[in-house]
C-alpha cells in the first residue's frame, strides 16, 4: 500500500469561504506566535525562503557526501533499473475508471510510480552530484508539468460537476495529489534548481509556472476548498496540503509579499488543525492517518522554524508536545498497531521516523526517541522514496538519524486517551510479551468511521488475533453514500455486541457514555455504557473489559437490560455448530436498512469477535493461532447459555490480504437463555435508569481470553 494515498474525503459539500487569517479565530499557534505570524512580519522573517533549511542545494557537497551510504546505494540500485524502463504513463482510460466503475488505483498507482521514479532520480542527483541523473530529473519534471491534472480523479471537482472523464482545463482542483506534486517540485527546485538551469535551461521556469497556475494561485485566490472547513472538523487533508503549499511558497515564490501572503494562509490553516486536535494528542483517524495529519503538521512546523530563524517555534505548544507521543501509544508490538478508522493493523515500516526522532530531541522526550529509533537499522536504508521526496531528503540530511542505532520501543503499560476514548493496556511495561487489549469508545461520527463503538482488539506477544479488519482498498464507494454497505465498515464485522439483533447507528449521536478506566498493578478495568450506540429506546447496555495480570487473562463482559417491550428468548440451539463461508463481496446475516435481522427473538443478545489466523473450535471455546507461528489465544464462554457459529470471510482485497492472509473468521456468540447475574452486571455500571435492571429482561455474555502455546 502507498501510505501517502490512504486518505479520502467524505461526500464534498460547499463550504463558506474561509475568513482572512487576520479575522480567523486563533488557535495554539497564533496564540503562541502573535504578530510574528502576520503578513507584514512574515515578509521580513521569511526573506531567505528555504535557504536556512538543513536540506541544502546540491552544490553543498560537505552535506551530501556525508549522507548514509547504504541508503544511497539502495536508491542507486532502483534508479539504475528505472533507466531501463519507460516512464509510467497515467492515461485518460485510467482516469475514467473512477467514473465508470469506481476504481481509484488504476490512475493513482501510475501517478505514484511516476512520482517515486522522479524522487529516486532527484535523490541520486543531489546525493551523488552525478550529472547523468539530471536528465532523468528533467524528464520527470516535464512529464508532471504536461500531466493533464495533478488532482486524483476521486477528488476532481470538475469530474463531479461535469461528469467528464477528463479534468476541465483552467479549473485545477487542489487536493492531496496536487499538493504532493507541488511539494515534490518545490524540493527539486530548492536542491537542483541551479543545476537544472545549467543542464536543461527552461525546465525550472516551466516548473514554477505550472506550480503557480495549478496550486499557489488557487490556494490564495480560492478560500472555499472543502478541506478549509471552519466548523471544527479539520481532518488530515488540512496539514497534508498546507505543509506542501508552505514548502512551495518558500521555494518557488520570490516576491516577498506574495510569499508572505501564501505562508500566512498556510499558518492559519495549520493553526486551525492544531486547534481541533484533541489536547491529549490523539487522532480519531488512527495511527496511519496520523502520519499524514499531525505528522505532516510537525514537518511543516519544522520548516517554519528554520525559515524564520527560530522565531516561529512551536515546541512550547502543549498539543504539539502531546501528539508526538501518539504513535508509540498505539503500538501493540513490533510492526502491529491499533488500527481504528481507516488504518491498517500492520502499516508500512517506511514512515518518516526521522521526523519523530528530531522532535524527540527538540522536546527531550526519551520515549518518543526510543520508538523512532526502534525503526532505525544501520546498514539498511534510513529513508525511502515511498514517503515522498521531501521526507527522503530531510531524513538523508539529518546526521542524528544517520547515526541512530536500533532501540527497544517504550511500550507503555497503560494508555488512556480520554478525548478519543482509546485504551491500550498490556501485561508488562516495556514488553510485548503476553496479552495486550485495546478498547475504543468514542462515537460513530468520527473521521473515517467504522461504526465500532466499544470494539476491542486482543493481541498475544504483540500480534493481534482478535482484530479489526482495518482499511480496505479505496473505491468510489468508500467515501460516498455506499460506505456502510462495505462489510469492513459495519458494526456486525467488528468486535461489538448486537443486542436485540440490532447493529450500531451512524453519526455522532451513536456513542459510548460514562467511560471509566481504572488502571492498577494487578488489573486494568474499562467500563463503557454502549446504550446510545444503538437505536434501542429503553435498553441499557454495558461492556466491561478487564486485563487481569495475575491470572493472565482478558475478560469481556456484555450485559444488557433490553426492557419489558422485548420478551425473553433467543435464537436457540438451531444455531449451534453452524458455520458458513462468504467471499470477499458476500454477506452473511447482515442487517437490513433498519439495522435488524429477522432471526430470533427481539430480546436476544449476540456478540461478534473477528479472528485472524488458524481457527479451531472446541466445546465452549475457540483457539486461534498466528499463521506465521507463535503463541495463540483461547476464547472461552459458558456453553450452557451460549451457542457459537462462525463465518469465514475470504479476502480478495489486496490491502486486507496483505495484512491478514487469505481469510478472517467471525465468531458469533448467541445467548440461548438468560445468564445469572446479568441484571447485577448492568446495575454495577452505575448508569442512571428510570427503573432497576430486571433479571427477566437482562442478558449477559462473558468471554475470557488467555494466551496459549
Amino acid at each position: 500500500m502507498d501510505h501517502d494515498r490512504t486518505a479520502g474525503t467524505a461526500t464534498v459539500t460547499p463550504q463558506p469561504p474561509a475568513p482572512a487569517p487576520s479575522d480567523a479565530p486563533t488557535g495554539p499557534l497564533l496564540r503562541a506566535w502573535g504578530l510574528d505570524a502576520r503578513r507584514d512580519r512574515l515578509t521580513e522573517l521569511l526573506a531567505g525562503g528555504l535557504r536556512a533549511h538543513p536540506v541544502r542545494p546540491v552544490h553543498d557537497r560537505a552535506l551530501w557526501d556525508a549522507v548514509d551510504r547504504p541508503t544511497v546505494a539502495a536508491f542507486r540500485l532502483r534508479g539504475e533499473l528505472d533507466l531501463e524502463e519507460p516512464w509510467p504513463q497515467p492515461l485518460t482510460s485510467h482516469y475514467a475508471r473512477y467514473l465508470r466503475d469506481g476504481n481509484r488505483t488504476a490512475y493513482e498507482d501510475q501517478v505514484a510510480r511516476r512520482q517515486e521514479r522522479l524522487s529516486r532520480a532527484a535523490v541520486l542527483a543531489t546525493a551523488t552530484g552525478e550529472e547523468r541523473w539530471l536528465d532523468e530529473v528533467a524528464d520527470g519534471v516535464v512529464l508532471l508539468c504536461e500531466q493533464s491534472s495533478w488532482c486524483w480523479p476521486a477528488h476532481d471537482e470538475g469530474l463531479r460537476i461535469h461528469g467528464w472523464a477528463l479534468p476541465p482545463e483552467g479549473s485545477p482542483s487542489l487536493d492531496l495529489g496536487a499538493a504532493e506534486v507541488v511539494g515534490q517540485l518545490a524540493w527539486i527546485d530548492h536542491t537542483l534548481g541551479a543545476a537544472l538551469d545549467d543542464h536543461a535551461p527552461g525546465v525550472r521556469e516551466r516548473l514554477r509556472a505550472e506550480a503557480r497556475t495549478r496550486v499557489l494561485r488557487p490556494f490564495v485566490d480560492r478560500r472555499d476548498w472543502h478541506w478549509l472547513r471552519q466548523d471544527g472538523w479539520a481532518h488530515n487533508w488540512n496539514p497534508w496540503i498546507h505543509g506542501h503549499v508552505l514548502v512551495a511558497a518558500l521555494a518557488l515564490l520570490d516576491e516577498p509579499d506574495e510569499r508572505a501572503e501564501a505562508v500566512e494562509h498556510a499558518i492559519a490553516g495549520l493553526d486551525q488543525f492544531l486547534d481541533t486536535l484533541p489536547t491529549d494528542g490523539s487522532s480519531d483517524e488512527g495511527y496511519t492517518s496520523w502520519w499524514n495529519g499531525a505528522g505532516r503538521a510537525l514537518e511543516a512546523l519544522e520548516v517554519l522554524a528554520h525559515a524564520s530563524g527560530g522565531v516561529l517555534d512551536a515546541s512550547t505548544v502543549p498539543v504539539v508536545r502531546e501528539t508526538v507521543r501518539f504513535p508509540h501509544r498505539m503500538q501493540l508490538g513490533g510492526d502491529w498497531y491499533l488500527d481504528v478508522a481507516d488504518s491498517p493493523a500492520r502499516p508500512p515500516r517506511d514512515q518518516a521516523w526521522h521526523v519523530l526522532h528530531r522532535w524527540a530531541q527538540t522536546l527531550d522526550d526519551e520515549q518518543v526517541r526510543l520508538h523512532a529509533a526502534s525503526y532505525r537499522e544501520p546498514g539498511l536504508p534510513s529513508v525511502t522514496e515511498r514517503a515522498g521526496l521531501g521526507r527522503a531528503l530531510q531524513g538523508l540530511a539529518d546526521p542524528a538519524w544517520r547515526d541512530a542505532h536500533r532501540e527497544h520501543p517504550p511500550l507503555e503499560r497503560d494508555v488512556w486517551l480520554p478525548q478519543t476514548q482509546l485504551v491500550v493496556t498490556r501485561e508488562r511495561l516495556g514488553s510485548a510479551r503476553g496479552l495486550c487489549v485495546t478498547v475504543k469508545g468514542g462515537h460513530n461520527g468520527e473521521h473515517d468511521n467504522h461504526n465500532d463503538v466499544g470494539s476491542v482488539v486482543i493481541a498475544v506477544d504483540g500480534v493481534p488475533l482478535v482484530v479489526d479488519a482495518g482499511q480496505p482498498t479505496y473505491t468510489a464507494a468508500t467515501f460516498g453514500a455506499e460506505r456502510f454497505t462495505l462489510w469492513t465498515m459495519q458494526s456486525s464485522w467488528h468486535n461489538v455486541p448486537e443486542p436485540a439483533w440490532t447493529t450500531q447507528g451512524t453519526g455522532a449521536r451513536y456513542r459510548a457514555r460514562d467511560v471509566r478506566v481504572t488502571p492498577g498493578e494487578d488489573t486494568t478495568r474499562v467500563v463503557l455504557d454502549l446504550s446510545e450506540a444503538y437505536d434501542l429506546p429503553g435498553a441499557t447496555g454495558v461492556r466491561t473489559v478487564v486485563l487481569d495480570r495475575r491470572r493472565r487473562c482478558v475478560t469481556v463482559e456484555d450485559a444488557w437490560d433490553l426492557g419489558r417491550d422485548r420478551h425473553p428468548g433467543g435464537a436457540g440451539a438451531a444455531l449451534a455448530d453452524a458455520a458458513s463461508t462468504v467471499d470477499g463481496d458476500g454477506t452473511h446475516a447482515d442487517p437490513d436498512a433498519a439495522g435488524r435481522t429477522d432471526e430470533g427473538s427481539p430480546a436476544g443478545l449476540r456478540v461478534h469477535y473477528l479472528l485472524a489466523g488458524e481457527v479451531s473450535a472446541e466445546r465452549g471455546g475457540v483457539v486461534t493461532r498466528p499463521a506465521s507461528g507463535g503463541r495463540g489465544v483461547r476464547l472461552t464462554w459458558d456453553p450452557e447459555t451460549v451457542v457459537a457459529t462462525t463465518t469465514v470471510r475470504l479476502l480478495d482485497d489486496p490491502l486486507l490480504a496483505g495484512v491478514w492472509g487469505e481469510r478472517l473468521t467471525r465468531l458469533e456468540l448467541t445467548l440461548t437463555e438468560p445468564a445469572a447475574g446479568a441484571a447485577r452486571a448492568v446495575a454495577r455500571a452505575g448508569r442512571r435508569t428510570r427503573t432497576a435492571p430486571d433479571e427477566a429482561t437482562s442478558r449477559m455474555i462473558r468471554v475470557v481470553a488467555q494466551a496459549i502455546r
